[in-house]
């Protein structure tokens, strides 16, 4: 179903200033996506280590639409974006719209230089235009709002599941009214960010949701979550939340992707301890698309198989070498320092060996140019957010009506 968005210009003088058709021209409103959710949403891979992405075959092929053989990011054809963040990708402070054509540099704003044209990370955003793009060869404008370490319980709780007692009103649901309102804001004006707009019409051609860490790790609000049906209020809100998406942006059937969040990769890899809790929550976050009222229109994404099985098992043993660390300085029973007469320099000094034992020289050469973060932000990897991107955009290419 399409959603159009009403403009003050005459269909007649549209067709003049462009020079279309009136059959072409309808076919070339604005198609309008919009992108929500938290960290992994605003982006955290970072583009020091863009060009691992030329050595993955699953990758290579984006890597060049998205930088030219001189080594600069390319500006995505007919392509444009508003981000709304915190400033400087932080929460305890204003908002501020990035807006302009899609390109490298819209993913978290975190520490952002704003006398810089664009920031110096990526999320699932670019792979996700040039997708669109290649698809419908068509005007497309994206919209995102996204901050760091936010609950779909409290943060973008939506109207219809109602307050949430344990914090002021003020506080519930503030970021999806945010959400709201800056869409619309955007909509009122699209041309303010989209030059190529010239009151042709807009289409709300898809949402797309990638959200769910702060409500996984809260073990408050989902005191049974290593049990079956512990999340099942996740799935409720999520519903609740896209049904009030629609109502709120009058957009009935509105094509909804959820990012179903896969830190850590698929479930052979996940640890012991998390396991259970992960993949409970990942069947919590898919079960609304499964819900009747939903069928056709909402899809589950799973971006655990986009998981890089390589960095990652650098990364768990990066993870191993602090752990162990941190047991020496606390003095462990179970570890080297048990009787603490270990000094700073006899630790440092251990570890220096321990590393060289568990990492090879190929480990520590692709840490240093492929991975900048943590498994939580799907270890700051372009390749990673790009591939999830990609598969946004399909789910909702691959299902347009």
């Amino acid at each position: 179903m399409k959603h159009i968005c009403k403009s003050a210009v005459l269909a007649a003088s549209v067709l003049s200033l462009i020079g279309l058709p009136q059959a072409q021209a309808a076919d070339k409103k604005l198609k309008v996506y919009i992108l929500a959710g938290q960290s992994n949403m605003e982006g955290a891979g970072q583009l020091r280590v863009f060009d691992y992405m030329k050595e993955k075959p699953e990758t290579r092929e984006l890597y060049h639409e998205m930088k030219d053989s001189d080594g600069q990011y390319k500006i995505i054809d007919n392509t444009w974006i508003s981000f709304l963040t915190g400033e400087r990708g932080r929460l305890d402070g204003p908002n501020r719209e990035v807006h302009g054509p899609l390109t490298a540099g819209y993913g978290s704003q975190c520490s952002r230089d704003y006398n810089k044209p664009v920031g110096d990370r990526i999320g699932p955003e670019l792979a996700f235009g040039i997708t669109v793009q290649k698809k419908y060869d068509q005007p497309i404008l994206l919209i995102k709002t996204a901050w760091g370490g936010q609950s779909l319980h409290t943060n973008f709780r939506s109207p219809s599941s109602g307050p949430w007692s344990t914090d002021p009103d003020w506080e519930t649901g503030a970021r999806y009214r945010q959400m709201i309102e800056h869409v619309r804001n955007v909509l009122k004006d699209p041309k303010r960010v989209c030059p190529a707009y010239e009151g042709q019409g807009c289409e709300l051609a898809g949402f797309v949701w990638f959200q769910g860490w702060n409500d996984l790790v809260d073990g408050k609000v989902y005191p049974d979550r290593d049990k079956e049906g512990g999340f099942d209020n996740y799935s409720k809100w999520l519903a609740n939340f896209i049904r009030d998406v629609r109502k709120d942006l009058n957009a009935p059937g509105l094509p909804f992707v959820i990012g179903v969040i896969g830190n850590g990769g698929p479930e052979d890899l996940l640890e012991d301890r998390d396991k259970i809790v992960h993949l409970l929550f990942r069947k919590a976050m898919a079960a609304p698309a499964a819900m009747p009222e939903f069928k056709g229109n909402v899809f589950a994404v799973e971006t655990a198989p986009f998981w890089d099985r390589r960095l990652g098992a650098i990364d768990k043993k990066k993870g191993e070498a602090g752990n162990k660390e941190y047991v020496l300085k606390i003095k462990h029973h179970d570890h080297e320092n048990a009787d603490g007469k270990m000094s700073d320099e006899d630790i440092a000094k251990f570890m220096k060996a321990y590393r060289e034992k568990l990492f090879t020289k190929e480990d520590l050469e692709l840490d240093q140019r492929a991975i900048a973060d943590s498994s939580l932000h799907y270890l700051g990897s372009p390749a990673i957010y790009s591939l999830i991107g990609q598969a946004f955009a399909e789910a909702l290419i691959d299902n347009d009506k």
